[in-house]
């Protein structure tokens, strides 16, 4: 059993796996490697000069990696539904349970409408400022949620709100992931 599920490795997923897991949930990430990041070339995201997609979706992957990110590659997510606490996921490997799931797909929409999600009136996934959609610990990010705003850097900040909201849940207070110069020494 994981605290936290991802569906979907991108810069929305793997940012939300990143906060989690630094600030001590279990997190599993599922993931096809369909990203549309080896399409692209990133010379917009903050702090990056210039990297291909597809370097930069493996440095993310290491950086999750750091934390003890579980990353489950070349995994479909096939079902998911509410159970009394939490969720049970079905993926090409079998069953998994998890308390928070944060979905990271993409367009596609499809495991959010499985789950019962609301949808907007463009067809876009109904969530609040923290990406909470309208089932409880769950969560939607970046594409999903977005008709036609799709830049990688929107995306991993959706994942990190949804991190945030996770992890003030856990905490019981609002929580911030704030780093100081002494922490990196």
């Amino acid at each position: 059993m994981s605290d936290v599920t991802i569906v979907g490795g991108g810069p929305a997923g793997l940012s939300a796996a990143l906060f989690t897991a630094k600030n001590g949930l279990e997190t599993t990430v599922f993931d096809t490697d369909k990203t549309w990041m080896h399409k692209a070339h990133l010379f917009n995201y903050l702090g990056i000069e210039s990297i291909d997609g597809t370097e930069y979706m493996e440095k993310a992957r290491d950086q999750a990696d750091e934390y003890d990110v579980t990353q489950h590659m070349n995994t479909a997510v096939t079902g998911i539904e509410t159970d009394n606490d939490g969720f049970q996921i079905t993926t090409d490997d079998g069953e998994h349970h998890t308390t928070y799931v944060v979905l990271a797909t993409g367009t596609n929409r499809d495991i959010a409408e499985q789950l019962g999600c609301e949808l907007t009136d463009s067809g876009t996934v109904s969530v609040n400022l923290s990406m909470e959609t309208s089932i409880n610990d769950a969560y939607a990010t970046g594409a999903m949620v977005r008709d036609q705003e799709w830049q990688a850097v929107i995306s991993a900040g959706d994942g990190g709100a949804a991190a945030l909201d996770i992890l003030s849940k856990e905490k019981g207070e609002h929580f911030h992931d704030f780093d100081t110069p002494a922490d990196a020494e």
